[in-house]
């Protein structure tokens, strides 16, 4: 990265000023602090003042589980600096976060494809709408993201000082750890990036025995290495998860390393029949604000359900009664769960192919391919056209703009699946999809920690294609 800078330094000032100014235009002109905000802030405040990790509820202060540690003492130290609920504080240190993801990205396509994918990587990164509109929000996104690409870019440190010495690099891949560790901390299924360095270590060491070079022939356990870094890996990713698990032993009286399933404390109820239903028809973030979202305590507008969400006029019949039965008061009460139980084990049983295939594969599909303006004034039925011009506008734009960047992606992958080095980033980014899946509420931002690894092959192919006759890869 030095290199890059001493090379191409007024491009990165500009690109960075340009970065700058995207990111603050989004932090002063379309802050987003949701409901999830004002939780991790009850949070960090209870836990800075009062010594509680706990939710403030009818003016008592209740110990909880339902959110892992990382967030809230990200914000409990911003507080702690520059006041109780300074959320203007938090988006602007945010920033600084995101602009050094940029520049991670860019150190990693300059160390395995060339200067060009370096510069490419660097501009795409800085002008990406959707990473400088989650800096603007209170949310974890954006330090979930810069933990995800450091990680990565340990991984690949060290790896390529194994493969060029045959060493250990215990210090980097320590780091390595610690960034799992982080990505954890924010958010579970930051353990999806465990997995996929771990199965990278994993095919390094079925390589390291499977193939016989000089180099591992001169040494008596050329896989040693390889073993301890796993070991490294995993003492780094999961120490720092000891002292929440025994707070939650001691505190809650429960076994808890990371968080709930549903993000819920002990004492609330989890919709296990409703949650059940709703993925035998739910396709799209739209959905989770209509009706996912809304139960319990909102009413439901049953027309807004789709029509996959029925088999037959009898099913919808008897959908609309459960609705009706629901609206009443807006509580969903353990009867009403068993009902919806009932009626997803028949949809099941009738068509197991969409529920285990079909569906996953179009809630992956659409939080890739939707236009991310989750945090923005833009209507999310953008296809019925019925918006304001202007945020129908963006909402084209935008969608344009992902699309651009995916197909970009995609073509660099196919250009480069053969350079040293890009298992990782290829497994994180399939393992993470093939999750997302599982979801009930498909949100377009559960991709965004993917979106690093978007932009470095996007940076790829656009290098190639910006120098093809003197592109030299790494």
């Amino acid at each position: 990265m030095l290199e890059l800078l001493r090379k191409h330094s007024r491009f990165i000032l500009g690109a960075s000023i340009a970065g700058l100014g995207l990111r603050l235009f989004f932090v002063f002109r379309f802050p987003a602090i949701v409901d999830d905000s004002r939780l991790y802030a009850d949070i960090a405040t209870n836990w800075l003042q009062h010594g509680v990790y706990g939710i403030t509820d009818g003016g008592h202060i209740m110990p909880t589980l339902s959110r892992l540690p990382g967030y809230p003492a990200f914000l409990a130290a911003i507080f702690a600096i520059f006041g109780p609920n300074n959320f203007r504080a938090v988006l602007l240190i945010q920033v600084l976060f995101d602009l050094g993801t940029c520049f991670l990205i860019a150190d990693l396509a300059g160390s395995m494809f060339c200067d060009s994918a370096a510069k490419a990587a660097f501009l795409l990164a800085a002008l990406c709408p959707f990473l400088a509109n989650y800096a603007a929000a209170a949310l974890t996104e954006t330090l979930e993201i810069f933990f995800t690409i450091l990680a990565l870019h340990s991984a690949l440190r060290a790896s390529r000082q194994f493969a060029t010495n045959r060493s250990l690099a215990g210090t980097t891949w320590l780091g390595c750890g610690l960034s799992i560790a982080a990505c954890i901390l924010l958010r579970p299924d930051g353990g999806i990036l465990f997995a996929a360095i771990a199965a990278y270590l994993f095919f390094l060491l079925l390589r390291c025995l499977f193939t016989k070079s000089p180099a591992t022939s001169n040494s008596a356990s050329p896989y040693l290495p390889i073993l301890l870094a796993g070991l490294i890996v995993s003492a780094g990713a999961f120490a720092p998860l000891i002292p929440w698990t025994l707070r939650n032993l001691r505190t809650m009286h429960r076994f808890e390393p990371l968080a709930p399933r549903y993000a819920n404390d002990s004492d609330e109820l989890v919709n296990a029949g409703f949650n059940r239903w709703t993925k035998t028809w739910i396709a799209d973030a739209t959905s989770v604000q209509e009706i996912y979202w809304r139960v319990p305590g909102d009413g439901i507008d049953v027309s807004r359900l789709p029509g996959r969400a029925f088999d037959s006029v009898e099913q919808r019949r008897e959908t609309e009664q459960i609705f009706a039965d629901y609206n009443q008061d807006h509580d969903m009460t353990a009867e009403l769960d068993a009902r919806f139980a009932a009626l997803a084990a028949g949809r099941i049983r009738s068509a197991p192919l969409s529920y285990y295939v079909w569906l996953p594969a179009l809630r992956i599909a659409d939080m890739w391919l939707r236009p991310r303006t989750e945090l923005l004034p833009s209507d999310p039925r953008w296809w019925e056209f019925d918006d304001e011009p202007i945020w129908l506008t963006v909402s084209m734009v935008l969608g344009l703009i992902n699309l651009a960047y995916v197909a970009a992606a995609t073509a660099g992958v196919l250009r480069s699946r053969a350079v040293p080095g890009v298992v990782p980033f290829i497994t994180f980014v399939v393992l993470r999809s093939l999750f997302l899946g599982t979801l009930e509420n498909p949100e377009p931002r559960y991709t965004l920690e993917s979106y690093p690894v978007v932009i470095l092959f996007a940076a790829a192919w656009a290098a190639a294609r910006w120098k093809p006759q003197t592109q030299q890869w790494r």
